[in-house]
């Protein structure tokens, strides 16, 4: 039985480091796991007056959908002022509106990101932990994945080009997909 993990990047930028990040962990994906790439380009602002008169934008009925399907999410976060971009919980918090915080309920989740800077990702790894606690998911802890100075193992297109890295998201995905 093949597993599926939705898989969303936080960017929005053409080449984005995590958008490549996310590609790369779905030719990674290990035999019998299959990564979908969902996007969260289409996602307005959230607008509480945009959601009583019209309901839930069609960009994120479609995210709920490949969400409802999936057995796991894959959130590829950027990092922006030390934390979540903005962007990115802004469609998390779309995804949670109406029937849509009970599909996160215990759903399993893995966070993995890519930055220029030394660090990786860690800070805004850490900081989507009270959101992924407050939509009760079942954050996966069982290994970390955080690809600092992204800007020398990407191409300019935004492609894994790094072999060393790509060994490791491949491990790591392996872990998640086993827990599932």
């Amino acid at each position: 039985m093949t597993k599926t993990i939705l898989g969303l990047s936080g960017s929005l930028r053409r080449a984005s480091f995590n958008s490549g990040l996310l590609r790369a962990a779905a030719e990674a994906a290990p035999e019998g796991t299959t990564i979908r790439i969902g996007s969260i380009r289409e996602v307005p602002l959230y607008d509480g007056d945009l959601e009583s008169a019209s309901g839930l934008p069609q960009s994120v009925q479609a995210l709920q959908a490949q969400l409802a399907a999936a057995d796991g999410l894959l959130l590829v976060t950027p990092e922006y002022n030390n934390g979540v971009p903005g962007v990115f919980k802004n469609a998390i918090d779309w995804m949670s509106r109406g029937d849509g915080l009970g599909m996160f309920v215990g759903k399993p989740v893995a966070l993995i990101g890519a930055s220029p800077g030394g660090f990786g990702t860690i800070l805004a790894q850490s900081h989507w932990l009270p959101v992924l606690r407050t939509l009760k998911t079942r954050l996966w802890t069982e290994g970390r994945l955080m690809v600092s100075r992204a800007g020398s193992v990407f191409d300019d297109q935004g492609n894994l080009t790094d072999d060393k890295t790509r060994g490791q998201l491949r491990d790591y995905l392996a872990g998640f997909a086993a827990s599932l």
